[in-house]
């Protein structure tokens, strides 16, 4: 709800302080008073485009200002925090609008700066304005499928799960294809290379193990070479063994004769059981480092054939192991991601008609709500000096494209004010006072149905007296037992049923710092019997007579 305006320094206003209460405000005057300044600076607050000739002459700034109050729950809270803005629920919100008599403005929220665009946004969630050329609020399309939804308690959330999960399978759908689709540009090479790698069954530790035998067939072959040479130095028959027991034996023959030649002998004799020993030694060793040569040859071609496929693959040897187990996990999810996709599609075929029946019903029940809906308006008008119009609320099932979670329906309010003219868009009403009593219907109808804490009406009235005069108090009266309603008027009718009353005058008179005269707007909240006076102008004009203040007295009641 709007506490309060202040203006300073804007067009003919030097300083305005305004309160505002719950219900039905309106501001009445004269024409040319300066009520349309009034909406000008109030527009500022809105983020209205701001024009430097609004700043009052003399003056280097301008600067307006409002405060709101806001239920806990209300979804500017919500709209605030996702914007980043630090409010409290509780807190008063205070909008302030400066602009520069040299150009450029600035706009804050709660002493935050804003952008001018936040604060148009943020505006829209706080009052709406109806006047000859507001293009806002019930005027906005997009706006119309949440009304009629809200006026016929129609429950879109089952529709926007569906939407939800539709979409969900559709993405993991074009992912899977996607990846499938990848993986088969290396069905050939995957295929290839998993047989060549099952065929060769590379094993952990393998290199290792076959360099090391490797390396030790390898130098069993030149020991045996040696070891053969040995044993025809000790064996042959002119080895040394064959010599030791010549020697032995011609030894034998003499060692009789001398002590010494005995001595000798032993030692012949021990010389020819190591060389012996020395001999057996060197045959088994040989026995043993005798290796199959193909063995070698075997075990190097393993060897060399398992380095080149590691480098093949670009991994280390002991990785091929792992890596055959990957490509043909791979090669698995080629042939699984198949069965996958086709899962999938039925699943995301499924979840499509399921939102389509769920948008169907949803698009029933928006048609339904229509007719109730047009209905209602329809009553609405006739006492508004509308009886020729007719409305229309027009739904369309958009393309496939278009569907959102809200449905596959275009929802517009539209209107023929004339006999056997086509129906066309609300904004498309050229009377200002039509389409302003037309907003009025609207409003009445779907009361206690939308959020918007305070509407402004501008000249509702106009061209309009008596009995729709009355119908349009009556209503507005109605209306703002739901929201705060401020009213520009003519109408004494209208101003009749107020909560709150403001006179609009301009004042001629010197100021006090300046010897020339210059024109002022003022906005005087009037009491009882300042109302009584004002009513009664109204409904006579310049000179107030009795008669017109008795029939004041009769609107106002008692």
């Amino acid at each position: 709800m709007l506490i309060s305006l202040s203006i300073r320094d804007i067009v003919l206003i030097d300083a305005l302080d305004l309160d505002f209460h719950a219900g039905l405000g309106v501001l009445t005057g004269e024409t040319g008073a300066g009520k349309s300044i009034l909406l000008d600076a109030l527009g500022l607050a809105l983020g209205v485009r701001a024009d430097s000739s609004l700043v009052r002459p003399e003056a280097a700034q301008g600067i307006v200002s409002t405060c709101f109050s806001l239920s806990k729950g209300h979804p500017l809270y919500a709209y605030l925090q996702e914007s980043g803005l630090r409010i409290e629920t509780d807190e008063i919100l205070i909008i302030r609008r400066v602009i520069k008599a040299d150009g450029g403005s600035r706009a804050f929220l709660n002493d935050q700066p804003i952008s001018v665009t936040l604060l148009r946004e943020i505006a829209g969630y706080l009052i709406e304005v109806h006047g000859q050329h507001d293009e806002r609020g019930l005027l906005n399309p997009r706006s119309h499928r949440l009304l009629l939804d809200e006026f016929g308690h129609i429950d879109s959330m089952p529709t926007s799960q569906a939407y939800i999960y539709w979409r969900a399978t559709e993405k993991a759908l074009a992912t899977a294809q996607k990846l499938k689709e990848e993986r088969e540009q290396d069905r050939d090479w995957l295929e290839h290379a998993v047989h060549e790698l099952l065929a060769f069954a590379p094993q952990n530790g393998e290199e290792a193990a076959l360099a090391e035998e490797r390396t030790t067939l390898q130098k069993g072959a030149r020991l045996i070479e040696d070891m053969e040479a040995i044993g025809q130095w000790l064996d042959s028959t002119e080895g040394a063994i064959a010599l030791l027991r010549q020697a032995g034996r011609r030894l034998g023959r003499i060692a009789f004769e001398h002590p010494v030649l005995g001595e000798a002998l032993e030692s012949i004799d021990k010389a020819l059981n190591e060389a012996g020993e020395a001999s057996e030694k060197l045959g088994h060793t040989a026995m043993m480092l005798d290796g199959d040569p193909l063995r070698l040859d075997g075990i190097e071609t393993r060897l060399f054939d398992l380095r080149a496929l590691a480098r093949k693959h670009r991994v280390a040897p002991d990785e091929l192991s792992s890596f055959t187990i990957e490509l043909k996990d791979k090669l698995d999810q080629i042939e699984a991601g198949e069965q996958g996709v086709l899962a999938l599609s039925a699943e995301n075929d499924a979840a499509r008609l399921a939102y389509e029946q769920s948008a169907e019903a949803l698009s029933q029940a928006r048609l339904s709500a229509a007719k109730r809906f047009d209905q209602a308006v329809m009553a609405e008008l006739p006492p508004l000096k509308m009886e020729a119009a007719r409305f229309k609320t027009k739904i369309e099932k958009l393309e496939s494209s278009q569907w959102s979670a809200e449905g596959f329906d275009r929802v517009e309010f539209t209107i023929s004010t004339n006999p056997g003219a086509d129906f066309s868009p609300l904004m498309k009403i050229a009377s200002g006072g039509e389409l302003s009593r037309f907003m009025l219907a609207l409003k009445v109808v779907l009361a206690g149905e939308e959020g918007t804490t305070t509407i402004i009406f501008d000249e509702i009235d106009q061209g309009v007296g008596g009995a729709v005069a009355s119908a349009i108090g009556e209503r507005l009266a109605r209306l703002s037992k739901k929201a705060q309603l401020l009213v520009i008027t003519h109408s004494p009718q209208v101003a009749a049923r107020a909560d709150q009353h403001w006179l609009i005058r301009k004042h001629h008179g010197r100021p006090s710092k300046t010897k020339v005269f210059a024109t002022r707007t003022e906005v005087k909240p009037l009491d009882k019997d300042e109302r009584l006076e004002e009513i009664a102008r109204m409904l006579s004009g310049t000179e107030v007579t009795d008669e017109a203040r008795a029939q004041a007295s009769r609107l106002l009641g008692p």
